[in-house]
């Protein structure tokens, strides 16, 4: 098949999960052709059968800011007639979904349209009235739609209430690469636990609960927490750090294209969000057998299973979420058998492979020529 998949090029979810799906798809000997503001970071280096297309909105004086819709648009409509694109497959409702279907109405009803909601498309950014009816409009006009879990599933049911079939197709993990990391030098000297968090630094994540239950856990515990990615709370929380004397044992890496040199190195992850859709993050902790202490919210419980992978408490409360930090790291042996049990789970129930294929499904189906319907009666006439 012939793939057009659009998305940010930031270090969100979306974009790390639209690039891996790309480059599974194109593994298996499809044509991608991945269009967005900028190279995802996912995408950095040489990738058999994927092809990047930039997306820029040239300026005009008329135009009180770029017009990205209507420059996904058209260069979605240029890279699918030239490349005879079969699918246009948009991460995320706004921008990409709607300009997959402004391209669909310029091209004709051949080329299809998949759109996968991510989370905030729906949670925050659809459910507000300026941009609500053409989400909706995204939802009901493509061709399918899918969802990364049934929380976001049954969110976009209530918030839109569009009659039509969203699949529940879940995020993914690769195994962590095998050769060992020097990380524990840089990160904590011998005999320290290492916390460690990863965002966009948005407040949604709530990132002032991670550093508040990491002073409660450094009481008790001989700790460092790392803290990687950028965004408008990473002020805050650096405050944070060096007003409580905590600033010696909290490193900032800000955004990092390895985050698996972390995770290979962490005791411990932390997600303190005030909403998740899936939690990626927390899944790719796992994956390097690492057991997660988060806020029970959305589509987390169907990542981690509380008290087998993790634990999952109230969103806010950071004493029940230190409490149960120092549980783990002051028992190494239990630590060490929810990591296992977090690995199993990541690398089992949510392997690449079968998640890839689903697509490759729901591909397939989009394409399948329309059932006709025959008419005994006329035949036996």
């Amino acid at each position: 098949m012939r793939i057009g998949i659009s998305c940010y090029s930031t270090f969100g979810g979306s974009g790390v999960v639209a690039t891996e799906v790309g480059k599974a798809l194109a593994a298996r000997g499809h044509e991608v052709h991945i269009l967005s503001t900028a190279v995802p970071p996912r995408l950095l280096g040489f990738e058999d059968r994927v092809t990047f297309h930039e997306v820029t909105a040239a300026p005009y004086p008329l135009f009180e800011s770029s017009p990205i819709t209507v420059s996904l648009a058209s260069k979605m409509a240029d890279v699918a007639a030239h490349h005879g694109l079969e699918i246009l497959h948009a991460h995320y409702a706004l921008p990409h979904a709607l300009s997959a279907l402004l391209a669909r109405m310029a091209l004709g009803d051949g080329l299809k349209v998949v759109t996968t909601l991510h989370g905030t498309d729906i949670t925050v950014v659809g459910a507000d009235p300026s941009y609500l009816p053409m989400v909706r409009l995204a939802i009901r006009a493509s061709d399918a739609v899918t969802a990364v879990s049934r929380f976001l599933k049954e969110e976009t049911d209530r918030t839109f209430g569009v009659d039509r079939d969203i699949r529940v197709i879940p995020n993914f993990v690769e195994p962590p690469p095998g050769e060992s990391s020097n990380c524990r030098s840089w990160l904590a000297p011998a005999g320290a636990k290492v916390l460690t968090h990863i965002s966009n630094f948005r407040p949604v994540k709530r990132v002032m609960d991670v550093m508040q239950v990491f002073e409660r856990v450094r009481r008790e515990v001989d700790a460092r927490l790392v803290m990687v990615g950028d965004g408008p709370d990473r002020a805050e929380a650096e405050g944070f750090a060096r007003d409580r004397g905590l600033d010696p044992w909290v490193r900032f890496t800000g955004k990092q294209l390895d985050i698996g040199a972390v995770l290979a190195c962490s005791d411990l992850f932390l997600l303190t969000s005030a909403t998740e859709s899936f939690g990626l993050a927390a899944l790719e902790a796992m994956a390097y057998g690492v057991p997660v202490v988060a806020s029970r919210v959305g589509g987390v419980p169907e990542v981690i299973r509380h008290g087998l992978d993790g634990f999952l408490e109230p969103m806010g409360d950071v004493g029940a979420m230190a409490a149960r930090s120092v549980e783990l790291l002051s028992d190494e042996p239990r630590r060490r058998a929810m990591g296992e049990s977090a690995r199993d789970r990541a690398l089992g129930d949510f392997a690449e492979g079968p998640v890839v294929d689903m697509y490759e499904s729901l591909y397939e189906d989009v394409l399948a020529p329309p059932r006709t319907t025959l008419d005994l009666g006329s035949s036996a006439r």
